[in-house]
């Protein structure tokens, strides 16, 4: 326990420090965000910050995943967190390149796919190869009785899907102050906690906290004047990171609704989004302020205060999830129900709060 409270104090003193490097940087490469259709803010404002939430929880990570290799050389700890740091860093630098010179689009949905195609291939290669090779007799996952090579490519499909997906989601939500933040921190935590309740998955509680503490040291800096915002190199980071880290927890056998509980919320807003502008005719790409988060922020509410609804209703999906670790599986249907539930509950919260203030 020594150990991960390390991890976490380490990654929080360096995110928080690193930013008075890294701002004087980001000024005279003139990396500013200028207000547009899509923003929250009236006011140009330095963007970028998340470059030093890269290197801290990269470092970190990095400097942990040597430790745990030479303790236990053989074992697979090590493995799966030099997958999630690499991951997260090319997600991350991925993102600095958006900011610095910007990047066409076929050429950043194909970045997107060659790097979740490859974290998703290395996961499931590495599983796999701990189990009996030849007949694909793997089983981490509870729910499969019988994991053929079909199982294998569908769950490669899912991944490839998934984490270019969440990359997305997450640029999409980086709308208001506090809100990214605020879901690294929670998806951090939750990872740590799905880590702590899965027996040999000690890894996972450390890729939590770093990324939890990478996050935390960012919010002092986004939510004090004049701020600074995480850029698309944080926003980048943010969905790699949890992306990654959620599906290496779920080959790695932690129950799947534990693995995306955090990000369910994030899903809902956008996927329901894209849906409502499509069926009225919008291109789904355009920039627009029609998220739920955005709506909330528009009936009068203060970033920090749309962006607590958000992150309090990821908190209670996070929960569900976890619930899922300590219940049969049976139950997970009714868990499954009760998080859509959220999900439709927070798309409504706007309305709601609409009329009561009408009222």
């Amino acid at each position: 326990m020594l150990v991960v409270l390390v991890s976490f104090v380490i990654t929080f003193l360096l995110s928080l420090l690193l930013p008075f490097v890294v701002k004087p940087l980001l000024v005279r490469l003139g990396v500013v965000d200028v207000p547009n259709e899509r923003s929250s803010h009236e006011k140009p404002v330095l963007r970028g910050l998340g470059l030093a939430v890269l290197i801290a929880i990269v470092l970190v990570e990095a400097v942990f995943t040597v430790l745990t290799a030479s303790t236990d050389p053989d074992g697979t700890a090590w493995k799966y967190l030099l997958i999630i740091t690499l991951g997260t860093m090319c997600s991350g630098f991925l993102g600095l390149s958006e900011d610095l010179k910007g990047i066409s689009v076929p050429v950043r949905s194909a970045v997107l796919l060659l790097i979740a195609t490859t974290t998703s291939v290395a996961v499931i290669w590495l599983t796999r190869a701990l189990y009996s090779a030849p007949t694909f007799g793997w089983n981490p996952l509870p729910w499969v009785t019988t994991v053929s090579v079909w199982v294998l490519v569908l769950l490669g499909i899912y991944g490839v899907l998934f984490i270019s997906s969440y990359i997305n989601v997450a640029n999409f939500m980086d709308g208001l102050n506090g809100i990214s933040g605020f879901h690294g921190v929670i998806a951090g935590l939750t990872f740590a906690a799905a880590g702590y309740l899965t027996p040999g998955a000690g890894w996972l509680i450390i890729a939590g906290l770093v990324l939890a503490a990478g996050f935390a040291g960012f919010l002092p800096w986004n939510l004090t004047k004049p701020g600074a915002f995480l850029g698309d190199v944080g926003s980048y980071l943010l969905g790699g990171a949890v992306a990654i880290t959620s599906f290496t927890a779920l080959i790695a056998g932690v129950p799947v609704l534990a693995t995306i509980g955090p990000m369910i919320i994030y899903f809902g807003d956008v996927g329901t989004t894209l849906v409502k502008r499509v069926r009225a005719g919008h291109k789904w790409d355009e920039p627009h302020k029609e998220h739920a988060y955005q709506r909330l922020q528009q009936l009068g509410m203060s970033h920090v205060a749309a962006s607590g609804v958000n992150a309090a209703f990821t908190v209670a999906a996070s929960l569900l999830g976890l619930l899922s670790l300590l219940v049969a599986p049976v139950w997970w249907i009714l868990l499954l129900v009760l998080g859509i539930a959220l999900v439709v509950l927070y798309q409504l919260t706007p309305r709601l709060l609409s009329r009561k203030m009408t009222a």
